[in-house]
C-alpha cells in the first residue's frame, strides 16, 4: 500500500534535494543535535507534502503536547506516569502490529497525526516531549524493541514502553523483550541512553530494512542509505549496499564505479570480498553493452 504520497522517494535533480540533504548534515554534527529536527527531515524526503511550514507544525505540537505535562512531578516514577497518562491514555499514542508494515510509522510527522507508530518513533515522541517539559529522559536501544528510561541511567531509573501506551516495564519485562529478540539474557550494557545520531542510524536502518524486500520502494532504500552515509558514523558496508543499489536499479555505470571504489577500499583486509565485489563491477559494466 503506498501510504505516502509520492513515498517512491524524491528525484535527485529535484532543486530542493541537495539543500534538505546539506541541512541534514549539518544537524548531524551539531554538537546537541536536535533529533526531532533530523526525523522531520527523514519525513521531507518520504513525505514531498511536508515543507518548512509542516516542519514548524509538527515542533509545535510537540510543545503543545509538552505543555499538557504536569509541572515537576516526583522523581522518575513520577515523570513516567504523567507522561504516560498524557500521551498514552488521554492522546492515544501507541502502537499496532500492523504499524511494521506502513513507512508511515517512522515518519515522525505522520506518527503525530495519526499517534501510531513503531516503537522507536513513539519513543521519540515520548523523549521530546518529556525532554521539552523537563523531564530527565532517554531513549534505551533493546534489541529489536526501542523502550524510554526516565531518571538516572546509572541510578534511579524507570523503564516504559511507548508502543504498549507508555506501560511501566520491570526488569524482568526488559530481560524477556531482551530475550526473544536474541535468545540471550539481558545484559545491563544494553540499558545505557541511546544518543541522538543512534537512534537516527537506527530510524534509518528500520525504512531500509522496509523498503528492501519491495522492489518498488527501492528509491526509498536510496535515500535511506544516502542520509545514513550523511551520518558521522556509518556501517562502512552501507557503501556497499549502495552501488549494489544502484546496479539493480539500471544506473550500471556508476553501480559498477561504485563497486570498484569500494573494493579498492576493503582489499587489503578483506581480499577475498574485494574480487568477488570487483566481479559484481565487471558484470555490471557488461549489462552496458
Amino acid at each position: 500500500m503506498n501510504d505516502i504520497p509520492g513515498s517512491g522517494g524524491p528525484r535527485e535533480d529535484a532543486p530542493d534535494t541537495a539543500d534538505r540533504r546539506r541541512r541534514f548534515a549539518e544537524a548531524a554534527r551539531d554538537e546537541r543535535p536536535d533529533l526531532a529536527l533530523l526525523c522531520l527531515l527523514v519525513g521531507a524526503e518520504a513525505d514531498p507534502e511536508l515543507d518548512e511550514a509542516g516542519m514548524d507544525a509538527a515542533q509545535i505540537e510537540l510543545d503543545r503536547l509538552a505543555g499538557l505535562l504536569p509541572y515537576a512531578p516526583a522523581g522518575p516514577a513520577g515523570w513516567a506516569e504523567a507522561v504516560g497518562r498524557v500521551l498514552g491514555r488521554e492522546c492515544g499514542f501507541h502502537g499496532t502490529p500492523a504499524e511494521y508494515r506502513r513507512l508511515e510509522s517512522s515518519l515522525l510527522h505522520r506518527v503525530l497525526e495519526r499517534r501510531r507508530g513503531l516503537p522507536i518513533l513513539l519513543s521519540v515522541v515520548w523523549m521530546e516531549v518529556a525532554r521539552r517539559a523537563g523531564a530527565p529522559v532517554h531513549g534505551v536501544a533493546l534489541p529489536g524493541h526501542f523502550v524510554v528510561g526516565f531518571g538516572d541511567p546509572y541510578g534511579e531509573y524507570v523503564l516504559v514502553d511507548p508502543f504498549d501506551g507508555g506501560r511501566v516495564m520491570s526488569t524482568a519485562d526488559a530481560a524477556r523483550l531482551v530475550g526473544g529478540a536474541t535468545g540471550a539474557p539481558l545484559d545491563p550494557a544494553l540499558l545505557v541512553p541511546a544518543g541522538p545520531l543512534e537512534i537516527m542510524l537506527r530510524i534509518l536502518n528500520n525504512i531500509r530494512a522496509w523498503a528492501a524486500p519491495r522492489p518498488e520502494r527501492s528509491a526509498v532504500q536510496l535515500w535511506a542509505i544516502e542520509l545514513s552515509l550523511l551520518l558521522p558514523s556509518h556501517p562502512a558496508r552501507l557503501r556497499l549496499e549502495r552501488a549494489q543499489l544502484l546496479v539493480r536499479r539500471g544506473e550500471f555505470a556508476l553501480g559498477a564505479r561504485e563497486l570498484e571504489e569500494y573494493a579498492d577500499v576493503v582489499a587489503a583486509v578483506e581480499p577475498e570480498t574485494a574480487e568477488t565485489v570487483r566481479r559484481q563491477a565487471r558484470a555490471a559494466r557488461a549489462l552496458l553493452n
